[in-house]
């Protein structure tokens, strides 16, 4: 017996949906406005997982230039049948307000590496879009339906079902509406499973915070009525002060050896903000708990006896630390701390934001040897923002990169920069001043809505030419830059508040919905397009977890 240890997926991986073929195993995440879009790792036993694809990586799949942040790509869902992987995905483009504009759309793929087909738009009702694939051969797909008319801030309306017919390549037949939720409210992310002679429906409920939890039902015709599972809640973590919170959003799969397991989304806030209310939503950024890294995806033992709703293995509907699981181990190579760069594929840990457009981003070939990134909009824009940056996967870590930028004036500048989003962000940047001399400076705003304003820590510091290795040193709530041109590290003397970069953190738009980034960018606000050229890039998880490999 093996014991899996939580998170499984470390970092911003949220809202998995999980496919055993054969026995392999896949579990596809939201992205949101990080491109390209959806993440697919696989595992072999449930414990260890590599990142093998993220498949929405053309323009023709997903376009997500102008959405706000926390938009893009939500909750995929990944099947297999009939020698295809099925993968729906939601990318909404408007997301606060009374409205949503969220599409579904559907891809498919021989198999897991591709090729990924041109998407078919399947409807824009609501978001959480599943496909469930009966016995019979037909295919149905369920999403929570958007009701812009409620107010008192429940506007989800129940999950609806209609008929897909492949042959047709789009939706047919009535919508009908098969379950309205439980009295927890906020009732998504449905997925249908059969067995028994039953339909379950499994959702999320509560919102994706701290009343985060999953709901069962279950009916024996597939349109209903459905019974909720008079236990209502098979796993949340709400009034508990475990290590795991806010867990929800869940899928379930089945071993070849007739186990089930079920993993689903959490956060592990940190521990200097856990006596704080956990602040669903209202209060002021200071008072509440903060989770830098997002919101993760966990693994829970099931047991589900025949007729019955499935029960956690361990008991209770507290989510676990760890899980037993009795498939071979088959661990994977692990990253190397410091990544290089050379013509060809972009390191996979690495992704930028919303544009399909990379070339317009950067280049690993016109300076062989470097990542040639192009300035662009600010930091912040929602159409081309220069930033190639990967997740924080552990509360604590160092980060380096090796900079050669000569900036022309003040609009142009790069550097290291610790993101969330356009509100929450610590930026150490190489620019120039106004007499033109080369200077190094920080940019911050630590999560400060409405006012939204960026901060200067720091008086320019005078750099001489030549290349500059920027650093940064987070140890759970605060975050430290460092730079050297040549001998030692020099620290700026200052600490910053990376709790900041956090989902709680702040209560204006873009909260709660994506994690803690680090990575290289460049800017140049004039709109000629300089550049800045990396040689490097290092991110080493200090007393972390298990880890992804992206080997």
């Amino acid at each position: 017996m093996n014991t899996i240890q939580n998170p499984i997926l470390p970092g911003f991986n949220p809202d998995p949906s999980i496919v055993r073929v054969g026995a392999d195993y896949y579990i596809a995440t939201s992205t949101f406005e990080w491109y390209p879009g959806v993440q697919i790792h696989h595992s072999r036993d449930l414990a260890n997982w590599r990142l093998v694809t993220r498949p929405l990586a053309r323009a023709a799949q997903l376009d997500m230039r102008g959405n706000p942040d926390s938009g893009g790509i939500w909750a995929p869902c990944l099947t297999y049948a009939d020698g295809l992987f099925w993968l729906i995905y939601t990318d909404v483009k408007r997301r606060d307000g009374a409205w949503k504009d969220s599409h579904n759309y559907l891809v498919t793929a021989p198999g897991i590496e591709g090729p990924w087909s041109d998407p078919v738009y399947l409807n824009s009702s609501g978001f959480d879009p599943s496909l469930f694939h009966d016995a019979d051969g037909r295919k149905w797909l369920l999403n929570m339906i958007w009701d812009h008319n409620q107010t008192g801030g429940d506007r989800f309306g129940g999950i609806v079902m209609q008929e897909y017919s492949p042959e047709d390549r789009k939706l047919v037949g009535p919508v009908r509406n098969i379950y309205r939720g439980t009295d927890l409210k906020l009732t998504e992310g449905p997925h249908l499973y059969r067995k028994d002679g039953f339909y379950y429906l499994l959702t999320a409920e509560g919102g994706t915070g701290y009343d985060h939890a999953v709901t069962m039902a279950r009916s024996r015709d597939l349109f209903g009525p459905y019974e909720t599972d008079p236990a209502k809640h098979v796993l949340t973590a709400r009034g508990t002060d475990g290590l795991l919170q806010r867990c929800g959003h869940a899928d379930i799969v089945q071993t070849q050896d007739g186990q089930f397991y079920m993993v689903h989304l959490c956060s592990r806030p940190l521990d200097e903000t856990r006596s704080l209310p956990v602040g669903n939503g209202g209060i002021h950024a200071d008072d509440v708990r903060r989770s830098p890294l997002g919101r993760e995806t966990a693994i829970q033992k099931l047991v589900w006896e025949a007729g019955q709703f499935p029960r956690m293995a361990h008991g209770g509907n507290a989510p676990a630390d760890t899980a037993p699981c009795d498939l071979p181990p088959h661990p994977f190579l692990g990253d190397e701390a410091r990544t290089t760069f050379a013509p060809g594929a972009l390191p996979l840990a690495f992704q930028w934001l919303r544009t399909p457009d990379a070339d317009r981003l950067f280049s690993l070939t016109e300076r062989p040897g470097a990542l040639r990134i192009f300035g662009r909009e600010s930091p912040g824009s929602a159409f081309e923002n220069a930033m190639l940056a990967r997740r924080q996967t552990a509360l604590s870590f160092r980060a380096e990169t090796t900079l050669e930028i000569e900036p022309g004036d003040y609009q142009h500048f790069a550097g290291l920069i610790a993101w969330y989003g356009r509100f929450k962000f610590h930026y150490l940047a190489v620019t120039a001043n106004e007499q033109g001399q080369r200077v190094l400076t920080v940019y911050s705003c630590a999560a400060d809505w409405p006012d939204a304003r960026v901060t200067y820590p720091i008086a320019p510091v005078p750099l001489p030419d030549g290349p500059v290795q920027l650093g940064c040193d987070v140890d759970g709530m605060t975050l430290r830059f460092r730079y050297k041109t040549d001998g030692d590290w020099t620290d700026l003397g200052i600490t910053l508040d990376q709790s900041a970069i956090s989902d709680e953190a702040g209560n204006g738009p873009g909260n709660n919905f994506t994690g803690a980034f680090i990575g290289m960018g460049a800017h140049d606000t004039s709109g000629r397009g300089r550049h800045a050229d990396f040689l490097d890039f290092t991110y080493q998880p200090i007393n972390a977890g298990p880890q992804v490999s992206h080997v």
